[in-house]
């Protein structure tokens, strides 16, 4: 499952929900009939709810929706907090240069000389920009490093390969 975003609040009385996107298209998500409801981003894919989209739009920097299984407030109440996400298959298929966050995750990260920097751990949404998080070995030995996932940084991503090149030292 690739994880879409968070339910922030619910949204009026009749079962909308205000849900804050980890993407910057939400507006592509309308064309799913069928978006999927956990209570964890690492929900394993059995505990993944279908629900039906009956309502969409874009609201703010985020989107409200509703949907068939949420008639009401109280319905809607229940589900706040849980995160949306769809089946990698289900997903409008990204323009050049664009990636879902989930295809990133676990991709090898190396500097221009070839250095392996660590391996996506995951990534944030800083508002200016997305930043990678790479970690590079495990407990207190581990190194952390944030680098931001804008051109200037960002050589390359090869997803066949499993790797992304980045202009980046290791000791920075």
């Amino acid at each position: 499952m690739i994880v879409l975003g968070r339910i922030v609040a619910p949204f009026g009385v009749q079962g909308w929900v205000k849900i804050h996107p980890f993407g910057d298209d939400p507006a592509a998500w309308k064309t799913m009939p069928q978006w999927w409801l956990a209570n964890s981003d690492d929900a394993p894919a059995e505990q993944w709810k279908p629900l039906t989209l009956s309502g969409f739009r874009l609201h703010g920097k985020g989107l409200v929706a509703a949907f068939r299984e949420l008639p009401d407030r109280n319905a809607a109440e229940a589900v706040d907090g849980h995160y949306i996400g769809a089946p990698r298959e289900a997903l409008p298929t990204p323009a050049e240069n664009e990636y879902y966050w989930g295809d990133l995750v676990g991709l090898a990260v190396e500097n221009e000389a070839g250095e392996a920097l660590g391996t996506v751990a995951a990534l944030i949404s800083t508002g200016a920009h997305d930043v990678l998080q790479v970690e590079d070995g495990e407990g207190k030995d581990g190194v952390e490093r944030l680098i931001p996932f804008v051109a200037a940084y960002i050589l390359d991503v090869d997803l066949a390969a499993r790797r992304i090149r980045v202009a980046w030292e290791r000791d920075w």
